[in-house]
């Protein structure tokens, strides 16, 4: 059997982060088994359909880097890939439903329908239909028909056949929630397209999916997607359920709570390979008990010892080879911004590592460090590659570049509060006497310019003044970046050079002395 996966959202709106980890786990699973993964754009709710949303969709794919196999601009197999394209195939299987006897036409109107609902609660009733248009005969039915009065499909719920419900690879067991449904479930409005319910259980069926992953707000809808699979005597593919995502403060994340969605991720600069390590982990690299664990106990080991660190640092390739859809939480899991930072941070210097991944992060930071200093001679690419390496460990962003270390582009402001602060308890004589001594060492035109030159003469220097080691170092950062923090006095040093190097050591020697007087 090959396996076949769907990622199928609305297009509604732009992609949020639920989405994507939902796509996300369909490209794991899939490419785990070795199987593949269908885009299905369900846009039969035309009123809610926004222009460019499916684009949306798409572009924020091939950011994630999330390939899809089949769909919109990929054709195959199972094409038409958009469900308003479908229309004949929903009632071709409406028209078998009501021939069965599984389903029956309900010419109530609007408001027919709401003067039901309300009698039927106060009688305390928990159905949501009466069911008059059932006992309706044939030919009554025909009559209406030809007249054109319009109607809806009904799932006739009470000549529904026997079926169990099977596990959730997620979830496990789940009780029969088929009470819960309301009153014979419309399946075909009368503009003739298909609720959801009746479009994604043909379209799985016709498409051949095998495993259905999608969020837990679908769960309540198994019940009535496994009761038509059963009066359509089609087999049902294997559900999984996501637990939903939430926000720190434990609220439901939404697009009306902060930035949710991928677009919003993208133009903040974040790497597409963490924020896909990011969601993989959400509820993954979680400890499971036996109690709690949907599956048997031996299961629960296995997932115990096989769940990663809730904040390890993989790529998409390495999450495939580890992925296991059985081994996710059923409970809901809150979206931690910080884990964020902390692997994006850790996917930097892994592109950093090789000249491919420095050379890319040297590229896209280029234009963003062109805006914040328009004037400075110093953002080529060439540049930006030694400025990031040595910033290492120190980049959540690389969009952070200018704000935190702006004295690589521009001279520092040894006039702000931060600068005067560092040296506000050094005398004149020892910071023109540490400057000085560097300014000579340093103008040689036999000195080798590299890092661990630099430092063995910043230590050399310091022993031979008789200065401690954070005094004379203190000054020096002063002079070269007037920050507090950064990379070490000799990083900044390699990567200004030494033209820039002597010409801030002397300019913050004539700055400080100004002050002083």
């Amino acid at each position: 059997m090959t396996v076949l996966l769907r990622f199928a959202p609305s297009p509604t709106g732009a992609l949020h982060l639920g989405g994507l980890r939902t796509a996300l786990y369909n490209h794991l699973y899939a490419r785990k088994l070795g199987g593949k993964w269908i885009l299905r754009i369900e846009d039969t709710d035309a009123k809610r359909h926004v222009p460019g949303a499916v684009e949306g969709i798409s572009e924020a794919l091939r950011w994630a880097g999330l390939e899809y196999d089949y769909g919109p601009g990929r054709d195959g197999p199972h094409a038409p890939y958009f469900q308003s394209e479908r229309l004949d195939l929903y009632k071709s299987y409406a028209h078998k439903l009501l021939e069965s006897g599984h389903a029956y036409r309900c010419f109530c109107s609007p408001d027919k329908l709401a003067e039901t609902r309300e009698k039927l609660a106060r009688k305390g009733s928990n159905s949501t239909y009466d069911k008059t248009c059932l006992s309706l005969t044939e030919e009554e039915v025909g009559r209406r028909v030809r007249a054109g009065e319009k109607f809806v499909v009904r799932l006739n719920d009470g000549r529904l056949p026997e079926r169990t419900t099977p596990s959730d690879m997620i979830f496990g067991a789940l009780r029969d929630a088929h009470a819960s449904l309301p009153t014979d479930p419309v399946l075909l409005k009368s503009d003739l397209f298909p609720t959801y319910h009746l479009a994604s259980v043909v379209d799985d069926h016709e498409m051949g999916i095998t495993h259905v992953v999608r969020g837990e707000e679908w769960l309540p809808s198994l019940p009535l997607h496994l009761d038509l699979y059963a009066s359509l005597s089609l087999k049902p593919p294997q559900f999984a359920h996501l637990p939903l995502l939430l926000n720190p403060d434990g609220t439901k994340m939404s697009k009306r709570h902060g930035d949710v969605q991928v677009m919003d991720y993208m133009r903040r600069g974040w790497e597409p390979g963490a924020i896909l390590n990011w969601l993989a982990l959400a509820g993954w690299g979680v400890q499971h008990d036996a109690t709690e664990s949907p599956a048997s106990s031996s299961s629960s080991t296995t997932r115990e010892r096989n769940a990663p660190d809730s904040t390890a640092v993989m790529s998409v390739p390495e999450i495939i080879e580890k992925f296991d859809l059985s081994a996710l939480t059923h409970r809901r899991t809150v979206l931690d911004p910080v884990k964020l930072e902390y692997i994006n941070k850790h996917h930097i210097m892994r592109m950093c590592s090789t000249p491919d991944g420095l050379g890319d992060i040297a590229r896209r930071a280029h234009g963003i460090v062109k805006a914040a200093f328009p004037s400075s001679q110093y953002t080529s690419e060439n540049y930006l590659r030694d400025v990031i390496r040595v910033l290492q460990g120190r980049l959540m962003n690389f969009q952070d570049l200018p704000s935190i270390a702006p004295f690589f582009f521009e001279s520092p402001d040894l006039l702000a509060e931060e600068a005067k602060a560092m040296v506000k308890s050094t005398s004149v004589f020892d910071y023109q006497k540490a400057t000085q001594a560097v300014i000579v060492r340093l103008d040689q035109p036999a000195f080798e310019w590299n890092i661990q030159n630099l430092l063995d003469v910043l230590h050399e220097e310091s022993a031979t003044l008789g200065m401690s080691s954070k005094v004379f170092m203190t000054i020096l950062r002063h002079a070269v970046s007037g920050k507090k923090t950064g990379p070490s006095v000799p990083e900044i040093m390699f990567v200004l050079g030494p033209q820039r190097t002597v010409e801030r050591l002397q300019a913050g020697d004539e700055q400080f002395v100004t002050d002083a007087n």
